[in-house]
């Protein structure tokens, strides 16, 4: 077996709606044994309710592919731009968080 694998080519097409992207500054990340699910909100000062504006759906190994991919582009804007700097939000999140177990809430 070859030790360089064929590089496959994918044209990917990006659609005028998808070029506009979509502002999010809140995810819900929920997974099972088979796939992991990643909700994108905005939330704002004020107002109590928000709306889901995008879910994406993987599989684990896609979801860790993604992972070390991000962390990659992360480490490379740092070196070009800076530290990124976290900051908590007034509620005590960081705009991330994994969803809330109510059936621990339960008394029996």
């Amino acid at each position: 077996m070859p030790d360089n694998p064929i590089q496959q080519q994918i044209n990917i097409e990006l659609g005028d709606k998808e070029a506009e992207g979509s502002y999010s500054n809140f995810a819900i990340i929920s997974h099972s044994n088979a796939e992991f699910i990643i909700d994108f909100t905005r939330i704002f000062p004020g107002v109590p309710k928000a709306k889901i504006h995008s879910r994406i759906i993987m599989t684990p190994q896609h979801c860790k592919m993604f992972l070390n991919a991000l962390k990659d582009n992360i480490e490379k804007f740092e070196k070009q731009f800076g530290s990124i700097i976290i900051t908590q939000q007034p509620d005590g999140g960081f705009g991330f968080q994994l969803p809330i177990d109510k059936s621990k809430d339960k008394v029996n």
